[in-house]
């Protein structure tokens, strides 16, 4: 097989992403998160992977077990099958399957390139835990055909040479009579378009009793897609599928249109709340101490899972939906999106899981997260002070005095302005497995701005042992209130080292802190982190956030003020409010803004969403960012209202995209709401 010098660099490259893939896998099993002893026999290499790996690869190998295995099972009464698997890499299927004795009847044929299908071959015949499992007659290969044993056949050709490919497995012995299972789990993406589709009509045609399952990324334009596309490019191994089937509909109609009679197909998170049954959904949640949740679900969101068949009695449907699958979010318009000029270029701003809180007019203080300091990506120690001035915002750094740094370094915390020179921040956390970190006053002179700050001072403050638990937490939301005529600082939900989610709520009254035990009735709102609270009439509006199970909520309640203490009111929305977590909130003349936010209905993000609380009234509006150079990422953001102008100063959001790099937002971001707060 003669080959370009480009072609064969590039084939190297696709194969080192099977190498690290394998690597990851082999990680996420040494945490418990698969059962496969032979992973580290054929991974070479060990590097421990992040949890976000962990899950990722957890829930990439749960669904191709779950297709594979249904299938043996609707076809195990038949004489023979056969499972090819396409780009096979160094996966250890076949020795899992042979192992849990599911292939009495059924023959492994594996493809790779030449030299991947003959260092695993090699593998194999020197680790006698392998070797055995194939048996002795597992013989020389000759020629393409590396490995061959009775029930298992390895082969080295390169899937888009079609005709090489057809020769080789009749060679090996592929009965294109029985049942098939093709397998192809992130691999005809690497190929051009007309090659992998014309593979896959050739095996709907030229097997009459076939099943596809494939694997592969989706959504190349939201902002993860673009991170996600660019990752790839970066590593040369571009993702071709994409452009032509941009989502999970076109690639259905991709395969019904290429002869398949059949196909039904999930993206991640639809499958892992659809097959996978709830105690195994806990027992993965709690087996690594985890706080990526956005950036969990839009890999689940940007992957899918498809079953194609074809002349199989029964039908094979090993992806049938047991809940209602969420549709396109429908958008009432949108709203404009511009960098903020003067803010642009500096670093300390490009950061998530901050805070920023408007300390008086056109002076704003943004704290903690994670992001650019000092040239490198870390825990920001150092606050910024952003003020406008003759129209235009400015920010400067200002170093944090604290005796113990760790207690300035904080993500997921709530910072609450108590006066113009008294600030509170309340709880956050280092790492998920930090107990919590306090509170903190931060004190300011008169005259702080950016035009030439004073120090922020920061004190710890010193808590009676009653309100210890309100500061314990991460994810949870600090919000001002008032109860006959006094303030109140009420403490609701998030999350802790303990708790993965919080119901509780607590009142401190201001500024001295103290427990204040007030009655609470009505419906008690369902446990909840990452949720927005905005102060309303003297009480609290809570809004999404995500529940117990890690799913989104879309409900909406007001806590409000009685004679003798609070009510849970539930606030009904039409439509109804589409369920999501991390966003931004804010109240303006009646109406509840929702700013971003992760949900589950790619390829639509969430804008901006307006509810009118007098009515019920619920309606979204994308954001238009074609003035912005770089993909806006609206979750783990800040945001602050400027009512007079009746626009949103987004600052930092974005997160660690699965194994594609970090992206932080590189400026902030002014929207433009006039148009939709003057029509709505």
């Amino acid at each position: 097989l003669v080959r370009s010098g480009s072609a064969v660099s590039l084939s190297r490259q696709v194969q080192d992403t099977g190498g690290s893939s394998a690597v990851s896998k082999c990680s996420a099993a040494a945490r418990g998160y698969i059962q496969d002893r032979f992973l580290r026999l054929l991974a070479g290499r060990r590097r421990r992977r992040a949890p976000l790996i962990h899950r990722g690869y957890y829930i990439r190998a749960r669904a191709v077990d779950h297709c594979v295995q249904d299938f043996l099972l609707k076809t195990q009464s038949l004489p023979r099958t056969q499972i090819l698997s396409l780009g096979a890499g160094f996966d250890s299927l076949y020795f899992r399957l042979k192992d849990m004795g599911l292939l009495h009847h059924t023959v492994v044929y594996e493809v790779d390139f030449p030299n991947v299908a003959c260092q695993k071959a090699t593998l194999i015949k020197g680790i006698k835990e392998l070797s055995a499992l194939v048996g002795d007659t597992g013989g020389e290969g000759l020629g393409a055909i590396t490995f061959s044993g009775d029930d298992y056949k390895l082969l080295g050709v390169d899937l888009s040479e079609l005709s090489e490919l057809e020769r080789t497995l009749e060679e090996a012995g592929l009965n294109n009579e029985i049942p098939t299972l093709f397998i192809a789990e992130v691999v005809l993406t690497y190929m051009e378009n007309t090659r992998s589709d014309a593979l896959i009509q050739w095996a709907a045609e030229h097997f009459p009793r076939a099943c596809f399952l494939l694997y592969e990324q989706v959504h190349p334009e939201d902002p993860f897609g673009r991170v996600m596309q660019q990752h790839f490019r970066q590593l040369n191994t571009a993702l071709h599928s994409l452009a032509q089937y941009p989502d999970c509909k076109a690639q259905q109609r991709r395969f019904l249109g290429k002869g398949w009679t059949e196909c039904s197909v999930m993206d991640m998170n639809e499958f892992f709340t659809c097959c996978i049954p709830e105690d195994e959904q806990q027992r993965v949640q709690t087996l690594e101490p985890f706080d990526e949740y956005e950036e969990w679900h839009l890999k689940c969101s940007h992957y899918f899972v498809l079953a194609a068949s074809k002349g199989m009695e029964p039908s094979w449907t090993p992806l049938s939906p047991s809940v209602t699958v969420p549709g396109p979010v429908g958008m009432a318009g949108s709203v404009s999106a511009a960098v903020c000029a003067r803010l642009s270029g500096i670093p300390g701003l490009r950061r998530y899981g901050h805070h920023s809180v408007l300390i008086k007019p056109n002076v704003i203080l943004t704290m903690g997260g994670f992001g650019e300091e000092d040239g490198q990506h870390c825990r920001v120690r150092n606050f910024h002070v952003l003020s406008k001035h003759a129209g235009h915002w400015e920010a400067v750094c200002v170093a944090q005095n604290i005796p113990d740094k760790r207690w300035g370094e904080r993500l997921y915390h709530t910072v609450s302005c108590l006066s113009d020179t008294l600030a509170l921040v309340v709880g956050g956390r280092t790492s998920p497995l930090s107990t919590g970190l306090g509170m903190l006053w931060l004190k300011f002179p008169k005259t702080c701005d950016a035009s030439g700050p004073d120090d922020v001072a920061v004190e710890l403050v010193s808590l009676q042992p009653a309100a210890e638990a309100a500061a314990l937490r991460w994810r949870h939301s600090t919000t001002e209130i008032t109860f006959k005529g006094e303030q109140y600082l009420f403490v609701y939900g998030g999350r802790s080292a303990l708790e993965p989610v919080l119901g509780d709520w607590h009142f401190l009254h201001a500024p001295e802190l103290s427990y204040t035990a007030i009655a609470v009735e009505g419906p008690v709102p369902e446990s909840r982190h990452s949720h927005s609270a905005c102060s309303w009439e003297g009480g609290v509006l809570i809004a999404g956030g995500l529940g117990a199970a890690e799913q989104p909520l879309g409900s909406v309640f007001l806590l409000r003020e009685l004679e003798h203490g609070f009510q849970w009111q539930t606030i009904e929305t039409h439509p109804p409010l589409v369920p999501r977590y991390s966003h931004t909130a804010h109240v303006h003349e009646g109406k509840l803004l929702l700013v971003g936010g992760v949900w589950f209905h790619a390829p639509s993000v969430p804008g901006v969403t307006v509810i009118d609380l007098m009515t019920g009234l619920c309606l979204n509006y994308g954001i238009n960012v074609e003035h912005l150079e770089w993909p806006l990422m609206l979750h783990n953001h800040s945001s602050v209202f400027l009512p007079n102008e009746k626009k949103l100063l987004v600052i930092g959001g974005g997160g660690n995209c699965f194994s594609f790099g970090t992206h932080l937002n590189p400026e902030p971001v002014l929207l433009s709401l006039s148009s939709i707060l003057t029509s709505h």
